[in-house]
């Protein structure tokens, strides 16, 4: 058993409970681990062996393009998006960091986790 982890990535998203954050937006960072069963691709080095970490960057940057209210909606669809169109995968877990949220004072960042 191995893991991944893909960290930080950014995004400029239009996430937010708020219409205003729907509408200027804001930056986010995801991290993202998957853990999955990695002695085939480590005797082979091919990668269609491995569970693909290009392909799931892809996936987090398609979801973070859909509108959520909530950081926990887009930590669901990454999830599931993942279970879909990749195998290998026994278990995930996503943070979604939304920085400098509207909370009426100075926060670094607000963030998320879910895990599967």
């Amino acid at each position: 058993m191995g893991k991944i982890k893909i960290e930080q990535m950014e995004f400029y998203a239009f996430h937010g409970h708020y219409k205003e954050e729907q509408i200027v937006g804001n930056r986010f960072l995801v991290d993202l681990e998957l853990e999955s069963d990695m002695e085939t691709a480590a005797e082979s080095d091919e990668l269609e062996d491995a569970v693909n970490y290009q392909h799931a960057y892809k996936i987090v940057r398609q979801e973070m393009k859909i509108k959520s209210k909530l950081l926990e909606n887009i930590a669901k669809r990454i999830l599931d998006s993942l279970y879909v169109e990749m195998t290998g995968i026994k278990k995930a877990s996503v943070t979604i960091r939304k920085m400098n949220p509207p909370m009426g004072g100075q926060i670094k960042s607000v963030n998320v986790t879910l895990e599967r």
